[in-house]
């Protein structure tokens, strides 16, 4: 590969960077501040449901949709203009006045949110594999860190008591433009590198191969919606920690997601995919047991900080599985695995707390300690055991050696 092109992959990687970035922001400014958006339009808790679950349905509805789209425009250009959509949305949720303002400003936040998520995660997979090493894990990791920046922006105009609309307009009037301008630099499956060569090329062999990585990344966001929905929940009323000590381990899961994810991709270079897809899966399996049995508070926290540390290089070594099986039609088995990311988000928080009401929190954590288990079933779908970057397409480690990874 010339210079030039090295050059473009590194614009490409901090590009793609930044809107991961920007997507951990504005989805952290929505969901940490729903009682807020709740208090404004007066919606009832019974319609609250209602307005959360939309979200995911519709992103899951536009995954499906940017499947077909990317056959005919490439994932570059249904990024470039799917995340000012978001951006614009999450403004909207902020400058409505009635309750169908809000409800439109969510509906075009989920359909634009499909389009986003299956984008940003496409030019990931066909990035690294142009890269020849893991760096997904990376992207991940911009992501979780926009997540802390922008749960903190939220605290803040909670702080403040800003208006949802003032708290909203300096993130989306900071990010759009950068957003707009770093997606000169995005590059796809055919500029980043060759062509994969083989895998399925129009999908007839997914159900078989691609259903295992559909239910790990479902059990995923149902172990990460549980932390989500309930964490501040379960450390007040069952483990009977203070209020503000209940906000701790919300946070505490973020930082070591981020930790867990900028660490991830040499774990993955020095010991393949596989091995850590395992060695994460039995964290977050044992912080679930933690949670579940804690005395107090203090044991609750360090059970979500394994929680943390375990589940968040799931996800991402997820899609590069995805990447690695059908290198032909990577585009569409993402769109079709990201379906279940909002699939994981809608089951998660309502079955634990269904299960917390009719028998106990302590007990419902159960349920998702087993269900990521599941992974430990499907971990071979992550690659060869031998596979140091742990995905069939990467190059063979000795490859790199006095190369820099400059060569494709």
């Amino acid at each position: 590969m010339t210079v030039t092109a090295t050059v473009m992959q590194r614009r490409g990687r901090a590009a793609l960077g930044f809107s991961f970035f920007v997507q951990g922001v504005t989805f952290a400014l929505l969901v940490t501040r729903i009682p807020a958006i709740q208090d404004r339009y007066g919606i009832s808790d019974g319609l609250l449901p209602v307005f959360l679950a939309a979200v995911p349905i519709l992103a899951g509805v536009s995954s499906v949709v940017t499947e077909k789209l990317v056959k005919k425009v490439p994932p570059s250009t249904v990024l470039r203009w799917s995340q000012p959509l978001v951006l614009l949305a999450l403004l909207g949720v902020g400058a409505g006045n009635g309750l169908w303002q809000v409800a439109c400003a969510l509906a075009a936040f989920g359909l634009s949110v499909g389009a986003l998520d299956a984008a940003m995660n496409m030019l990931g997979v066909s990035l690294q594999r142009a890269y020849g090493r893991s760096i997904m894990l990376g992207f991940h990791a911009a992501y979780s860190l926009g997540g802390i920046v922008g749960a903190s922006a939220a605290w803040a105009g909670a702080h403040w008591h800003l208006s949802l609309f003032v708290s909203y307009l300096p993130a989306v009037a900071l990010l759009l433009p950068g957003a707009l301008a770093g997606s000169r630099f995005y590059l796809d499956a055919g500029e980043a590198g060759k062509e994969p060569v083989g895998g399925d090329g129009g999908g007839a062999g997914f159900g078989g191969l691609l259903l295992p990585l559909c239910l790990v990344m479902a059990c995923a966001y149902i172990g990460d919606s549980t932390v989500s929905n309930w964490s501040a929940k379960y450390l007040q009323d069952v483990l009977g920690s203070s209020e503000q000590l209940a906000t701790v381990p919300y946070n505490l899961y973020m930082v070591t997601t981020l930790l867990g994810r900028a660490a991830g991709d040499y774990g993955v270079r020095r010991f393949g995919a596989v091995a850590v897809v395992r060695g994460g899966t039995l964290l977050a399996a044992g912080g679930f047991g933690v949670v579940a049995v804690a005395p107090g508070p203090w044991v609750g926290m360090l059970g979500f900080t394994l929680l943390g540390l375990g589940l968040c290089v799931i996800v991402p070594q997820t899609f590069a599985a995805a990447g690695r099986l059908f290198p032909g039609n990577s585009d569409a088995a993402i769109a079709r695995l990201n379906i279940f990311n909002y699939v994981g988000f809608l089951v998660g928080s309502p079955l634990v707390g269904a299960l917390g009401d009719a028998w106990s929190y302590r007990g419902a954590m159960a349920v998702p300690m087993v269900l990521v288990l599941v992974t430990l079933v499907y971990a071979r779908s992550f690659g060869a055991e031998d596979a140091r970057y742990g995905v069939g397409h990467e190059r063979p480690r000795v490859v790199d050696v006095g190369r820099g990874g400059n060569e494709v």
